[in-house]
């Protein structure tokens, strides 16, 4: 559900779309109608009242399950999706003002217990240049690089996760559906009694005036609705923000962001046609009850540069464009740069350079910067960026050198560098090394794709070919790809039972295991369609052409 504005159509979204259409929803990139609040929401200042579940109302007609299987459906298309991004730097950022969030919801009460173990409350990167982030259901949060490229601290765009999660936590899209079912046939009623009046009077005209009418009533009660949900997710995204610890100024500063970047394009006319409410009355009311604010919790600690650094890779990903790339090389930071600004500038014409394979005015960016560098979250920042272009020119003894000041922190960006630095250089301890630790890593994280792909590189390199293959398939499950990922594990038999090096029984059995399971994820999934097809209009009779990766359209 978006906190800022529609945003333009994606290949992914189309996908969304899709699937949303399938089930009656309203897609999420679109205004989405809720139910009046049952309860009366937190007021400002008060950490101790709890908004009680919201969406209770919605549990007994879409439950959490139904929630969580078409988030699912919906995520099994995005992140097949190019636009999906899963830039380990940038999402390993993204987490850390995410996951306080959701720790923060935890405490509250805001996730109860039906959705503590059943959403994943997971937050991922969408390559699009438009101010936006949106919620899907089952707990999946989508920020767009245009939204990290704008926003000017972590604050501001803390309170746009806070503003998501909220949409989430009070399970608005749940209660979306229940209120358009409602509508729908409160709707359908009003048509046709009016059709029935008009029939008693014989006026053609009096029954397309009732049709209208209905249709213009349904439609307004909507996006009363949707108002009214906005409403609600700025109130506990504030109370979320402050309890995480971030600055709940950055709410209102982020509203005021949008009004002065919409000012030439709207009027602030026609307030009660609109999904959300005016930008300039939600800044008015964040401004409000941050002066009703006590500190909830001590401030975030962080690095004061981190977000500035984390701004520059946003740009330079979000467009891939040799020209977009050539200015963002030879941008210089504005004005009388402070510190922050001139180590934004450099990184961003260190990483844009090494996009554009010009790696000495990389170099010589990263050298102007290292000076500078104020914290030892910057230096690691800048340390992996050095590692990153070391290896994008072929020397993996200076990526080497660039992490060695750095013990290993179990992070997954550092992990999963590593990993590439050892492959590169064949170094079989390395590459030993990291896969057992890619292999604790997956056997908490199944769906980690990209962890999967590392390390069926790494086994593969060991010589254990069917664990890199098995990798292989898991990579492909994790992306929701389950014929590519059964296709594999299929392969994987094969080789098993031809015997040879790199199979061994205890593999070949995981194999075996592996593969009836992602065939009974497959015939579910198969029940699962054809039941939403015989609602709409029937499908396709083979299994496998249902779930094969389709390329997703882009509409402009």
């Amino acid at each position: 559900m978006p906190c800022l504005k529609p945003p333009r159509p994606l290949r992914l979204r189309a996908a969304c779309l899709a699937l949303v259409l399938a089930f009656g929803l309203p897609p999420p990139g679109r205004a989405q109608p809720s139910v009046p609040p049952e309860a009366p929401a937190r007021l400002p200042g008060d950490s101790q009242v709890r908004l009680p579940a919201l969406g209770e109302s919605a549990s007994d007609e879409f439950n959490p399950s139904a929630e969580k299987r078409l988030g699912d459906q919906i995520m099994r298309e995005i992140r097949r999706d190019p636009d999906y991004l899963d830039d380990p730097v940038l999402l390993e950022y993204l987490q850390s003002l995410w996951q306080p969030l959701v720790a923060a919801a935890r405490s509250r009460g805001d996730i109860g217990a039906d959705l503590n173990g059943l959403f994943p409350f997971e937050s991922f990167l969408v390559r699009d240049r438009s101010v936006n982030a949106f919620a899907l259901p089952g707990g999946y949060v989508g920020v767009h690089l245009g939204l990290i490229a704008m926003t000017a601290s972590r604050d501001e765009l803390a309170s746009v996760l806070a503003h998501e999660l909220s949409h989430v936590t009070q399970r608005h899209i749940a209660r979306s559906i229940v209120a358009a079912q409602r509508s729908s046939s409160l709707s359908l009623a009003a048509m046709l009694l009016g059709i029935l009046a008009a029939a008693r009077s014989s006026n053609a005209d009096m029954a397309q005036a009732a049709i209208a009418t209905s249709q213009a009533a349904a439609a307004q009660a909507q996006l009363n609705f949707s108002r009214d949900m906005e409403r609600e997710a700025d109130r506990n995204g504030m109370n979320l923000l402050n309890q995480a610890g971030f600055a709940p100024e950055g709410m209102s500063a982020m509203f005021e962001k949008l009004d002065l970047s919409s000012r030439l394009n709207d009027s602030g006319g026609f307030p009660y046609l609109r999904s959300h409410p005016l930008t300039v009355d939600r800044i008015g009311e964040a401004r409000q009850r941050v002066g009703s604010l006590s500190r909830a919790a001590a401030p975030l600690p962080g690095s004061p540069v981190m977000h500035a650094l984390m701004q520059a890779r946003s740009r330079v990903l979000m467009d891939a464009s040799t020209q977009s790339l050539r200015r963002l090389q030879e941008a210089e930071a504005r004005g009388p740069a402070s510190v922050r600004d001139r180590l934004a500038a450099l990184y961003q014409r260190a990483f844009a350079s090494t996009q554009l394979r010009d790696f000495a005015a990389a170099e010589q960016a990263l050298a102007a910067g290292g000076p500078l560098l104020p914290d030892a979250a910057a230096r690691r920042a800048w340390a992996q960026l050095g590692a990153e272009v070391a290896l994008a020119r072929g020397d993996a003894q200076a990526a080497a050198a660039a992490l060695a000041g750095w013990p290993d922190d179990g992070s997954r960006s550092q992990l999963l560098l590593r990993a590439r630095v050892a492959l590169a250089q064949a170094d079989a301890d390395g590459v030993k090394r990291s896969t057992e630790q890619l292999q604790t890593w997956v056997a908490e994280r199944r769906d980690d794709p990209l962890a999967w792909q590392t390390l069926a590189a790494t086994t593969e390199r060991l010589g254990q070919t069917l664990r890199s293959v098995r990798a292989q398939a898991e990579a492909q499950a994790a992306l929701g790809n389950l014929p590519g990922a059964i296709d594999r594990l299929r392969a994987g038999q094969q080789i098993a039972r031809r015997g040879g090096p790199g199979t061994d029984f205890i593999e070949a059995s995981v194999i075996d295991a592996r593969l009836r399971d992602l065939q009974l994820q497959r015939r579910q999934l198969m029940a699962e369609q054809r039941g939403s097809q015989t609602q709409r209009r029937g499908g396709p009779d083979n299994p496998d052409e249902q779930l094969q990766p389709r390329s997703l359209v882009r509409t402009h």
